[in-house]
This record gives structure tokens, sequence and C-alpha cells, in this order.
């Protein structure tokens, strides 16, 4: 795999690229039970060839940058389940082949297709607990352990081709930071994303502004935003984010529903009173890009119809 077509390129460009959605909603669609602490990553141990028929059709949809399903796939993580590092290690590449071989068949019948990357998906710490911590980020870690937890999935994750990083759901700025550090050390191009308190704050207090002073200035990090969250939230949040910084930002929210993390259930969302709630993602984008975001797609519970409509707007702005 090459990385010469960068994502920094492509957005310095003013191109508008369109994310993939929800992989473990997919994955469901298709029959599998994702009950499980390692949720999608269970799968690259079971169906490895279902991860790549959910990619494809993401592609199928429009998806520019298909996300690994490397989210929850980390050493500590599938040592749980009697499996060695090595062994663990050797899951994390694969999700980066198989979202690669989704890629080369899409673009077999689709030869004048634009570039498409592949994304390498790093889940905060919260996501390896599987306690709902990703939303609220009151874990605490030392800058060492954080990196000591991340540092072998990255290095999976890059030496098995990735073109970019996704550090993605990340609800504390002391993990964003340790990360930052990684992306730094393996020279690898990233877009870090968060999720939220409300509009202004992620998961953990930090104030929006804080996070863009800092990733806004990374050359590594080629975009920065917001994913997991509510679709209310992501207007007030790429604004927050616009107002520090002048870097491409990114949004791939959820699909409307709230997730309840004690029961571990999707529930119809009610909005939060007073504020603009599209929807769906396609209402929502043309609004998205005008606070500037230049990478939209979907995370749980979108299907590749939502990344279909998002594509089309793409393609006519």
């Amino acid at each position: 795999m090459s990385r010469n077509t960068t994502l920094s390129r492509l957005l310095g460009s003013g191109a508008h690229l369109t994310l993939d959605g929800g992989l473990a909603t997919e994955l469901e669609a298709h029959g599998c039970d994702l009950g499980d602490p390692l949720w999608s990553a269970k799968i690259l141990l079971e169906q490895p060839q279902l991860i790549k028929q959910v990619h494809r059709d993401y592609f199928d949809a429009g998806a520019a940058i298909a996300n690994t399903a490397s989210y929850q796939a980390t050493p500590q993580g599938f040592a749980r389940r009697g499996i060695g590092a090595a062994e663990a290690l050797e899951l994390v590449a694969l999700s980066v082949r198989l979202a690669d071989e989704a890629r080369r068949e899409y673009l077999a019948h689709n030869p004048g297709a634009g570039p498409l990357l592949i994304a390498g998906s790093v889940g905060p710490y919260g996501a390896y607990l599987a306690d709902g911590s990703e939303y609220r980020g009151d874990y605490i870690l030392s800058r060492e352990e954080f990196v000591e937890f991340h540092r072998p999935r990255i290095a999976a994750l890059v030496e098995a081709g990735a073109d970019l990083l996704a550090c993605e759901t990340l609800p504390s700025f002391a993990e964003a930071e340790a990360l930052l550090a990684l992306v730094e050390e393996f020279d690898v191009e990233s877009w870090f994303s968060f999720t939220l308190r409300d509009g202004g704050h992620i998961s953990d207090g930090t104030p929006l502004a804080k996070v863009a002073a800092l990733f806004g200035a990374q050359q590594h990090v080629a975009a920065i935003g917001v994913n997991c969250v509510p679709l209310e939230l992501v207007s007030p949040s790429l604004g927050a984010l616009g107002e520090a910084t002048d870097k491409p930002l990114l949004a791939y929210p959820n699909s409307g529903e709230s997730y309840d993390a004690a029961a571990k259930t999707w529930k119809p969302g009610s909005g939060t009173p007073g504020s603009w709630r599209p929807s769906s993602l396609a209402e929502g984008a043309g609004a998205w890009r005008d606070l500037g975001a230049l990478l939209i797609g979907g995370c749980c519970r979108t299907t590749p119809r939502d990344i279909a409509a998002v594509a089309r707007l793409s393609t006519k702005g």
C-alpha cells in the first residue's frame, strides 16, 4: 500500500471527502452478535471476510475512506480471550489488509474512482474497558501508561500499511496528548476526533478551544473534529473548533438515537431543547460543511444508505 496521496494534500486542494459509516451496525445487520468486550474486533476472529464485505459496501456507497476494524482490537483486550500478543497484533494488521482488499476490489471494478484511503482505527482506553467510559473520560492513567497501551497497536497499523490513523472517540485530553506523541514518533498522518460533554467541551470537560489550539497546530494531524456524538451537538462543536483553528474539520456522528451505556442499548433520541437537530447525516451535512467540515461520515447506527446520501451531496459540492 502507498501513502503517496496523503489526506492533507487532498484536503489542501479543497476536496470534500465522505467517510464510511457504522461498521458494527452493518456487522449486526449481517447477523453478528457483538455483545462482547471485543465488540467488532471479535469478528476479526470469527468472520473476517464479512468485515471486508462491509468495507466494500461502504466503498460502493461512495465512501472515500475506510476505517479499519481495530477500534477495540488491542493486545490487552485479546489477552482476555487467551490470545497472545503476537497473534493479537496480527489481527490488528489483518484489519488493514481486509480494508485494502475491499479497496482493491472496488477499484478493479471502478478504475476511474478517486483516491481511496485506509484509516487505521485507534480507539481510546475507555473502549478497552468496555464500560461506556469513552463517553465520560473519567479514567486516569499516566502519560507513560497511555503510550504503553497504544503503541503496539499503532505500530501494527502503520507496519500493515494504513494510510493514516483515525484517533477517534477520544474523551480524554490527556490520552489525546499521549496519542499525539505516538503519531509524531511513528511519523504518520492522522485525524483526531472526540466525544462530547456538550457543544463546547469534550467528555472530560476540556474546552474545545483548548483542543483546537493544540491539535490544530500539529503537522501530523490532518483534521480534527467529533464522532460518536448526537446530531444536535455537531454544529456547535464544529463552530467552537472553527473559531480556534483553521485546520480542516471532520464529523461523523451517530444516527440520532441515544446510547444507554449501562444497558448497552439504543433508544430514540430526543435532542437538546432549543438546539437544531437534523433528521439525518445528509440533512446536517450542508451546515457542517459551511462550518469547515471537509470530512463527513457516520458512526453508530449509520448505514451505507446514509453514506450514499452524504456522498451525493459531496459530488454536487
